[in-house]
């Protein structure tokens, strides 16, 4: 796209780079203002911020793949990872990030699922940059499992625990954003590869994962179950 514009791949890419930091950085803030003018409950601000991390693949779309320049498509992640370990240690009670991506005000909880969430993003933009398991992977973390424990703890009737409590009705939700959220991104970033009985096998062992995993380990399991089943599978990596 912004070949068209004039600009060269390195620059191209610098370009969505930025746009990547403003997209992520102002959604910190307006959630930080959400949450401190107008009360906005902490786990709400949690999985918004969550779904719209995980939304950044969307920016992949806009990237020259026939440069090097392409990977700078993690820098706002690792920027984060830099920030999260920072703030999990050392952050006041009223940070930004503390106050919309914790549950309890503890700045500690940054050093787990926030960051785990951060170094996968990174390995899929890196070792798995515009493939099939990378962008299935980080939609069903953004839109599934963002969405699961908002309908579960709110319309969760159908309840069951295995590692940590859970709800049928979480656990579809969870299958029907991540099949939604991966059908999209695969259709934005690699249209020719979109194959939706690929995506939705995918969608629900990503569901399983979800369903079997302990509190903040998620973030970690659902990624790797969705590559590792890729690899066993010889599911296109291209």
């Amino acid at each position: 796209m912004l070949i068209f514009l004039g600009l060269s791949p390195f620059l191209g890419n610098l370009v969505v780079t930025a746009l990547t930091f403003i997209y992520v950085f102002g959604l910190v803030g307006l959630l930080n203002f959400c949450v401190t003018k107008f009360a906005l409950p902490t786990d709400i601000s949690r999985k918004i911020t969550h779904i719209g991390a995980g939304s950044i693949i969307g920016f992949l779309s806009l990237y020259n793949d026939y440069h090097w320049s392409k990977y700078f498509n993690v820098a706002i992640f690792v920027v984060w990872i830099f920030l999260l370990t920072f703030k999990g240690l050392f952050a006041s009670e009223d940070d930004e990030a503390v106050k919309t991506m914790t549950r309890t005000g503890d700045r500690s909880e940054l050093l787990k699922g926030p960051l785990y969430f951060v170094i996968v993003a990174t390995i899929c933009g890196t070792l798995f940059y515009k493939t099939i398991p990378g962008i299935v992977a980080m939609s069903t973390l953004g839109w599934g499992d963002g969405i699961a424990p908002l309908i579960g703890s709110r319309y969760g009737r159908l309840k069951y625990k295995i590692l940590s409590d859970k709800s049928l009705e979480g656990s579809l939700s969870m299958l029907l954003f991540a099949f939604a959220a991966s059908t999209f991104f695969v259709w934005l970033i690699v249209p020719n590869q979109l194959n939706i009985i690929q995506i939705f096998v995918l969608s629900v062992i990503a569901t399983l994962a979800e369903a079997l995993s302990p509190k903040e380990i998620d973030n970690i399991l659902i990624p790797i179950v969705v590559i590792l089943v890729c690899f066993l599978s010889n599911m296109s990596f291209i």
